[in-house]
């Protein structure tokens, strides 16, 4: 009786793993000593960020990253103030520049602090934005890559890309234009699915509503497109000709680096639309949009938060190629690529000005890509089951 008993609490403890993922993926992941160092100083980074948000922002922050003392300029770490010279309300957090000082007497340590919250920011917004495009393009290349679209659809396409891209550019008379042209296409679009959809000998437009190529060749012919430019180059050239400002930078490295994600979802879309639980949904009456987002999506996540991971590191990493270049966040925002961009003339008077930075996206980079390695290795199913 005792012996069945520990055969049946060893049958649940063996079913509770099985169904616990989380729990099983962590007990993977925590073998992995670099993956739980990069998480770590992951979450270093990012109370620090935050930290430095709170202390470095508003009308009379407690670490002014703008602040110019002259007298105190190309100091050393842990150099102490100068009274004499420096106003009381002039001196830095524990009258120390704990980071030295640059040419301009600025605190290093405030930049730096300012510099994480804006890296931070930039790597999330600019992620959230690249994984939205991928999961809705890579979503619909999986679920619905059989269907075939119109050359109408198609115009409709171009029209109200060329429409966004303009109104972006702030080309505002092209943009009304485009708009026009969208507008024309949706129109016949309309007149088309109401009028005449199902006559394919149509006399005058039937040549517009013949069937071309499915949506999953349109979208994985756009991202092939896509990534033969090389990616920073391609930044760097929209960079150029936008207004300088943050928000810009986030948006562009956003939408040029969502390939990835959407060729990972659209992989496990094309494997999860066949399996048993989607076709009983259909069967079961469910519309596609909430098999897609109920569904699908929650199972096909995995991927996507270690692509994700990996992207913040590199959208820090080409925000500071920026910023080190004159094209990233403009003042007076203090980023990590201006501070070593600023200290490159001193490499040899004040080498903490590249030191300290550089070595900062050094080991932020780092921590994201081993943090991301070591989430792809808990989440792989082959790796669970071993």
């Amino acid at each position: 009786m005792e012996r069945t008993d520990e055969h049946t609490k060893e049958l649940h403890l063996g079913m509770a793993d099985e169904v616990s993922r989380f729990t099983e993926a962590w007990r993977i992941f925590r073998k992995n000593r670099p993956a739980l160092w990069g998480m770590i100083i992951f979450i270093i980074f990012f109370i620090v960020a935050v930290v430095g948000l709170v202390l470095t922002y508003g009308n009379d922050p407690v670490l002014d990253p703008a602040k110019v003392r002259l007298s105190e300029k190309l100091l050393q770490p842990f150099s102490p103030v100068n009274t004499e010279m420096i106003r009381l309300e002039d001196k830095p957090f524990l009258n120390m520049y704990l980071l030295g000082t640059d040419d301009l007497g600025r605190d290093i340590f405030a930049r730096m602090m300012q510099g994480a919250w804006v890296s931070l920011t930039v790597g999330f917004v600019a992620v959230g934005i690249s994984v939205l495009i991928g999961i809705v393009l890579g979503g619909l290349a999986g679920y619905y890559g059989a269907v075939r679209i119109t050359l109408m659809d198609v115009l409709g396409l171009i029209a109200v890309s060329v429409s966004l891209i303009f109104l972006a550019s702030g080309q505002g008379d092209l943009s009304v234009r485009a708009f026009l042209i969208a507008g024309v296409c949706m129109i016949f679009s309309f007149a088309y699915y109401v009028f005449v959809r199902g006559r394919r000998n149509h006399k005058m437009l039937g040549f517009l509503f013949v069937d071309t190529f499915t949506v999953d060749t349109l979208i994985m012919r756009f991202v092939d497109v896509m990534l033969c430019f090389p990616s920073f180059f391609l930044i760097l050239t929209i960079v150029a000709v936008l207004p300088a400002s943050i928000y810009n930078i986030m948006i562009v490295i956003g939408m040029t680096s969502w390939m990835g994600t959407a060729r990972f979802v659209r992989a496990e879309f094309l494997s999860l639309r066949e399996q048993d639980f989607v076709s009983a949904a259909r069967v079961m009456g469910i519309s596609d949009a909430s098999i897609i987002f109920r569904h699908m999506i929650p199972n096909a996540v995995a991927p996507v938060l270690v692509s994700a991971t990996i992207g913040i590191a590199g959208a820090i990493l080409t925000e500071a190629a920026l910023s080190f270049l004159g094209f990233g966040v403009p003042p007076p925002h203090a980023t990590w690529g201006n501070i070593l961009s600023n200290g490159q003339r001193f490499l040899y008077d004040a080498p903490w000005l590249i030191y300290i930075p550089g070595l900062s996206i050094l080991v932020v980079v780092l921590s994201f890509n081993l943090f991301g390695e070591g989430l792809r290795d808990a989440l792989n199913p082959k790796l669970r089951k071993r």
